[in-house]
């Protein structure tokens, strides 16, 4: 779990223009040199194509739809996806230059979770693509795109399910207080990969390739909810035993509705593929259970946000301090804006319309509100200062390293 340094801050853990009696930070150029500008860029990075990309997804399927809506979502498609083409190059660098330090994030017990990110922004550029990027670019090379970015982020996904919790069962060093809510990051990629790939299925030709992808994509919708089950009551426990921990821990609460929000939706559109690939009485089955799997979760989920919120406002009483960790406050958001716009689709009931429009101003005044910081940290540098060493001699249920891309308050 990430937490602050609770005692004095060791030398070099602040940027030369953020230590303490400066009041001015420089900009990056004075803080970063060019070619160490990648060394830090850890795979948490990933979680800002997530959540911008939800963005653009959630409106595509919105029940309420305005004039020049989709026409925006297309544009902050299209931005996601070059935020996944220059990261990815970004991050090409940095295995190139800094191999060691791009292969140590995997040793790292808090950001080795972050490693489900880039697949999972892999498959969400994928999904805006056959949603909205066919417009400008045409059905056929959208599919084409979506199938390579669903296949490509699938298979990492699929990787980083069984990698990381490996690791975390034989190799890194997990404290009684460690579980947090970022360790739903390499088991929920599954879940995404239903999800998108249940827009894929309508795609492919009837008969077994289609039954089989049906199949495929309801083998990964259990891999991730028995791998929530699992991990949520662990969350919880450690919250209520532990507490909140450290402020700039505090956002990743909302990770939970990841495979809460993205559960309802692979649930809804899977059900709406059997239709055409299976007979009846299991397709029926299938659409009951898209409706009464996704409406008592849906409830948990609102409750999860609610606390989410209560624990976010809280925190923030004191002190709420900017990390990439905000980025929590998006793409889960978006899951249950597009949850809740499928149970709309299915049931027809105005509750889940009108949930599913306030929930997404909610998530877009979210998004404006961390993108605008990020770009802030980016340009200021902090973002791209390497991890600080905590001061020898400081128990260890006391200081704990964030992420890289996490300051460490002053």
């Amino acid at each position: 779990m990430t937490s602050t340094i609770t005692t004095a801050d060791p030398p070099g853990s602040h940027p030369p223009h953020a230590r303490r009696g400066s009041r001015r930070r420089g900009p990056l150029r004075d803080l970063c040199h060019p070619s160490d500008l990648f060394a830090n860029l850890g795979p948490n990075w990933f979680a800002s194509i997530m959540g911008t990309g939800i963005v653009a997804n959630a409106a595509a399927i919105l029940p309420v739809q305005f004039p020049g809506f989709r026409t925006a979502a297309t544009t902050v498609w299209a931005f996601a996806a070059f935020m996944l083409v220059a990261l990815s190059g970004a991050w090409a660098v940095q295995w190139t230059r800094h191999r060691e330090t791009a292969k140590g994030y995997a040793r790292d017990p808090v950001m080795a979770q972050f490693w489900g990110a880039p697949p999972m922004a892999l498959m969400t550029v994928g999904d805006g693509t056959l949603l909205l990027g066919k417009d400008w670019i045409g059905l056929t090379p959208a599919l084409t795109v979506d199938w390579v970015l669903w296949i490509a982020g699938t298979a990492l996904g699929l990787i980083t399910t069984v990698w990381i919790p490996f690791r975390m069962m034989t190799t890194l060093d997990i404290k009684p207080d460690g579980a947090f809510a970022g360790w739903l990051m390499p088991v929920v990629p599954p879940m995404v990969s239903a999800a998108d790939g249940a827009l894929l299925i309508p795609h492919l030709p009837e008969g077994q390739l289609r039954l089989g992808m049906l199949m495929a994509c309801y083998a990964m919708f259990g891999i991730s909810l028995f791998a929530t089950l699992f991990i949520v009551p662990q969350v919880w426990r450690r919250l209520v035993v532990y507490k909140t921990g450290a402020a700039a821990s505090v956002p990743t609460v909302w990770i939970v509705l990841g495979p809460l929000g993205q559960s309802i939706t692979a649930a809804n559109l899977l059900a709406g593929d059997a239709a055409g690939a299976l007979p009846p009485p299991s397709s029926q089955a299938a659409s009951a259970f898209g409706l009464f799997y996704g409406v008592p979760t849906w409830g948990f989920a609102v409750m999860w946000m609610v606390l989410a919120a209560a624990l976010t406002l809280h925190t923030a009483r004191q002190k709420l301090p900017f990390s990439l960790t905000w980025w929590s406050f998006t793409f889960p958001v978006g899951t249950v804006v597009t949850g809740t716009s499928a149970l709309s689709a299915r049931s027809h009931a105005e509750l889940f319309t009108v949930a599913s429009v306030v929930l997404y101003l909610l998530l877009v005044v979210a998004w404006i509100t961390v993108a605008i910081r990020t770009k802030y940290g980016s340009y200021r540098g902090y973002l791209f200062q390497p991890t600080p060493t905590p001061p020898s001699g400081v128990p260890a249920r006391n200081v704990s390293i964030p992420p890289v891309g996490e300051p460490v308050p002053g």
